[in-house]
């Protein structure tokens, strides 16, 4: 099964995996990023955060299959 992945950037250039069919807690989503790892992130995010390039998002998309994801981007 492959997980819906969107990957934003913020202001300052991170990048942020967000996983919009994944409830981490209530009113949160599931995001991923390389520093903190897994946490829980406002879905608010995806629409107001930039849509990372893939160039931008292909080194935390590589973290992620590293360890088990099977990625689909949304």
């Amino acid at each position: 099964m492959k997980n819906r992945v969107s990957f934003r950037k913020f202001p300052e250039g991170d990048i942020i995996a967000l996983f919009p069919d994944v409830e981490h807690s209530p009113g949160l989503i599931e995001s991923y990023q390389t520093i903190g790892q897994h946490s829980g992130a406002d879905p608010s995010l995806l629409s107001e955060l930039e849509k990372a390039t893939r160039e931008e998002s292909l080194l935390l998309a590589r973290e992620l299959e590293k360890i088990g994801y099977s990625l689909k981007e949304c």
